[in-house]
């Protein structure tokens, strides 16, 4: 086995969010150990991961009992070549390397470390006994003076594990490799506007090849990119199992073989995106202070992870928030309040193109100061909409069925449009507006406006407006905040 892998360097894997995979969007963490073969696709990769199918199961039981150690975890090592294609092209994630610094006999120690666990394996727990901790052992394994598990407590995020090995500063260097998801995107930037269905229409083979070899109209960098997307295109779906293995590689001979006849083209060069390890840490801690119908309030909170819309989505996947435990509290006239107590709230703002045709959706549960009265009450939401954007931004809309706990039961539906403007790295406008119609008649509107600033990698400063309407029939009350945060990272 040992001169099979033939161990000189390791690196940690990190493939990031899955955009609409609630058990993904925290991204995961593996190992790949290299050897001296110049392809990386042929070194092998070093897992742990519940010994379960999130996709065949009923997503709240595959949850709660990820939670609180229903499953048991396992160990794998595979060719690096079967975790891209499982990451990255069926997952539409994109994968981020990071060499790290440790000597030929420090991997080999911790690949015979591995191989002592070989056939073992111990409950898993989504939290904390995850993929990225069981990595934290192999990396201190290899070299004993690492403390990688001290800088976690409580949960152990994915991203975090990279973050603690920068801070090790063991990261020499990193890698971007895009996924097919990030790949044909590209191809549709690249691609004329009257052509731009035609790789769909040749992956599907509603359209022969030779009606675009053949095309004079057609220039021939035009029909290159035509033809890599819709490769691009019938590998992915192959990959999700929407065509079968022989008509998959009869298309793919055709397509390729009509591309190859074009000859060589313009390379496909896609920009290289923020670093995640560049991105904010997970836990916030926030202060703030403002203006509440023309009276002082202050406000203090914490949340243990992850992230939010209104957070820098500097190194994080555009329109995606996930928060455990969030608690804002509030202060003024000598009266301490819950504004936010979230127990989850997640959010997959997935923008339609022409390739991905996703559903956006968010859900909440917890409590919030959003219902018809001004206490906090209980809600719980799932919602479904649409999202769409470009270089400067995206927009959504959002059907939410919810319902309150407020003295008694409460349900409505609410609809939302949403505007983010996020082209600049170091800044971020969020504006939402929300009009709910109650099962008791009642109607009420709500308006959010924040403007965000990154300070530096873990602050930020955040100014932000709300408007709420307490319609309460005869008794009809409008509240306006006006606030601004400090937000820490760590």
């Amino acid at each position: 086995m040992l001169e099979r892998l033939n161990p000189k360097s390791v690196t940690l894997v990190f493939p990031s969010a899955h955009i609409n995979s609630p058990a993904s969007m925290f991204g995961h963490t593996f190992l790949r150990i290299n050897s001296s073969y110049n392809s990386k696709l042929l070194s092998y990769a070093v897992n742990y991961a519940a010994d379960a199918n999130p996709d065949e199961e009923n997503a709240v039981m595959f949850a709660i009992q990820g939670l609180f150690g229903g499953y048991f975890g396992k160990y794998s090592m595979l060719p690096y070549y079967e975790k891209l294609k499982e990451y990255r092209d069926s997952e539409q994630r994109d994968i981020w390397e990071y060499d790290l610094e440790l000597n030929e006999e420090e991997v080999l120690r911790m690949v015979k470390h591995i191989w002592e666990l070989n056939e073992t394996h111990s409950y898993y727990y989504f939290f904390t006994e995850n993929c990225s901790y069981n990595m934290l052992w192999f990396l201190e394994a290899a070299r004993p003076s690492l403390n990688l598990r001290k800088y976690f407590r409580f949960e152990v995020i994915p991203l975090e594990t990279a973050h603690a090995t920068k801070a090790e500063g063991i990261i020499k260097n990193s890698f971007y490799r895009p996924s097919k998801r990030t790949t044909l995107l590209k191809y549709e930037e690249l691609i004329d506007k009257e052509y731009i269905r035609l790789p769909i229409m040749l992956s599907n083979s509603a359209l022969n090849v030779t009606e675009i070899i053949e095309n004079q109209e057609i220039e021939d960098q035009q029909k290159r990119y035509i033809l890599e997307a819709s490769i691009e295109l019938l590998e992915y779906n192959f990959s999700k199992s929407k065509i079968e293995k022989e008509k998959y590689l009869e298309l793919f001979h055709v397509l390729s073989k009509a591309r190859a006849s074009l000859g060589q083209g313009k390379k496909l060069e896609i920009k290289t995106p923020p670093n995640p390890i560049e991105s904010h840490q997970a836990i916030r801690a926030s202060v703030g202070g403002g203006v509440r119908d023309g009276k002082a309030i202050g406000f203090l909170g914490v949340r243990p992870a992850y992230h939010d819309l209104e957070d820098s989505n500097y190194g994080f996947l555009r329109g995606t928030q996930i928060e455990f435990l969030n608690l804002e509290l509030s202060y003024r006239d000598s009266d301490l309040d819950v504004e936010e107590a979230t127990i989850l709230s997640i959010i997959s703002l997935a923008q339609r193109s022409e390739f991905f045709e996703n559903l956006s959706w968010r859900t909440k549960f917890g409590w919030d100061r959003n219902s018809l009265d001004t206490s906090a009450n209980f809600i719980g939401t799932v919602g479904v909409g649409l999202s769409w954007g470009n270089e400067f931004g995206y927009t959504y809309i959002m059907a939410d069925p919810l319902f309150y706990l407020a003295g008694e039961f409460k349900s409505a539906i609410g609809g939302s449009i949403g505007l983010v403007f996020d082209k600049h790295s170091y800044m971020s406008t969020n504006i939402e507006a929300t009009r709910r119609w109650y099962d008791s008649g009642e109607e009420q509107n709500l308006f959010a406006l924040s403007q965000n600033f990154r300070v530096s990698q873990n602050i930020q400063l955040k100014f932000k407006y709300d408007y709420k309407e307490r319609a309460l029939f005869e008794n009809s009350y409008n509240e306006d905040t006006l606030r601004v945060y400090l937000n820490f990272y760590f």
